[in-house]
């Protein structure tokens, strides 16, 4: 039966990740191709696209502590399509504007926030501890794949079709996800006697997070890589059209390189934190990513389109070899009661860092340009490795469940 839940709830996922895909892709070519967007404006759709999680993330953990899961998805799933598919409507009575792809992302974040924190919780009802490891490194790699499909399935339906028309795939996603997930079993929701305030839910997560000698470094080490993403989102596609003047069906293959090394990385993390140890392979990952993102925006010409999908591979390779670990031992670390509030929390902090970084980059590629801008960007990186090797987690082999600090300093 829990088999037969959890591969319902993987093909919804994987539905909508790979229309979410493919729309990662036309959504900004649209702003670009159609509307001619600046790169201060590709900036603000890429923060409009985050900003949530700097808005809603800690009462987040709280609303889907208290609602049924099921409905709460479905109900979003329903509003991301609608979204979606108004940027087509308005693009057919001549009225789309930069402003409403704005708003368009920023109603999207706002479902994707709720969603996320949905999802994570609802995993592990599902599957047993034993096999968490496992089924996040699945969802990673299946994500991987749609990362690597879907922009380039992108790509080649905005060449043929349009930007604009081709946001429909997505919004036809969340309709067939939101008809998977209305089969899968509701959870009940306890109604206690006394119901606690929002306020000191939210604040219990908050100081379990940052008193947590393992999650506290993890949050802030996604944190500085999230804040470097920012600027890649928003970047990424302005660069490759702008600077290194490639076509639709390029610039799709060029940022599914992105998801071939989150592919690679969600095969290979398990296996390779069972030989080095979950701890050093967070610093090892920690280390490549600095690798990673300093190679993307080097070279001119056929070597620049090279250098840009050999960085990402790389970069992407650490990145979710680094959240596989951290999303598996939250999952494993935090009390039942209190994982909804945990995930909320980092996902407030880290993901917070997204729009910032997407911000700050569009602002800096105007008068620097995106090449320059994603160079500093690249160099900001060296903080995730230093983040780890100022803890303990430095003398570890593997993260202890035992969250209490002197035991992590016992075993070092």
């Amino acid at each position: 039966m829990k088999l037969t839940v959890f591969w319902r709830w993987w093909v919804a996922g994987t539905t909508s990740q790979l229309g979410s895909a493919v729309g990662g892709l036309a959504l900004p070519l649209t702003a670009l191709t159609v509307l001619h967007a600046s790169a201060f404006e590709m900036g603000l759709i890429t923060a409009a696209g985050y900003l949530a999680y700097l808005l809603i993330s800690l009462p987040a953990g709280v609303i889907v502590q208290r609602l049924p899961l099921r409905g709460m998805q479905v109900t979003l799933d329903l509003i991301r399509a609608v979204a979606i598919a108004s940027v087509p409507l308005a693009w057919w009575f001549d009225a789309l504007t930069v402003a409403q792809l704005v708003v368009i992302a920023l109603v999207v974040s706002f479902a994707n926030v709720l969603f996320d924190v949905a999802n994570q919780t609802f995993l592990p009802e599902i599957v047993p501890a034993a096999q968490l490891q496992a089924r996040n490194s699945l969802t990673s790699g299946t994500h991987a794949a749609t990362q690597l499909g879907g922009p380039s399935l992108g790509g080649l339906a905005v060449q043929l079709l349009g930007a604009v028309p081709t946001l429909f795939v997505d919004a036809v996603s969340y309709l067939i996800s939101a008809t998977l997930l209305r089969t899968l079993p509701a959870r009940r929701v306890q109604r206690p006697a006394e119901r606690p305030p929002m306020v000191r839910m939210i604040r219990e997560g908050w100081h379990y997070v940052l008193r947590h000698p393992i999650i506290g470094p993890a949050m802030w080490d996604a944190t500085a890589t999230n804040f470097v993403s920012g600027a890649m989102l928003a970047l990424f596609t302005f660069y490759l059209v702008r600077e290194l003047h490639a076509p639709p069906l390029v610039v799709g293959l060029l940022i599914a390189a992105d998801g071939l090394g989150a592919l690679v990385g969600a095969a290979l993390t398990t296996w390779f934190t069972d030989r080095v140890g979950t701890a050093r392979g967070l610093i090892i990952a920690a280390v490549v990513s600095v690798v990673g993102a300093l190679v993307i925006p080097l070279g001119t010409g056929t070597v620049a389109y090279l250098a840009f999908a050999a960085g990402n591979v790389v970069f992407s390779i650490s990145s979710v070899a680094l959240s596989v670990t951290t999303r598996t031992y939250r999952m494993l670390a935090s009390p039942p009661e209190l994982l909804s509030r945990v995930i909320a929390t980092v996902k407030f902090v880290s993901w917070g860092a997204i729009p910032l970084g997407g911000l700050l980059a569009g602002a800096l590629a105007g008068p620097l340009g995106a090449r320059t801008t994603l160079l500093i960007f690249g160099a900001l990186t060296v903080v995730s490795p230093i983040i780890y090797l100022s803890t303990p987690i430095r003398r570890l082999r593997d993260l202890p469940l035992d969250p209490a600090p002197e035991r992590v300093e016992a075993r070092v």
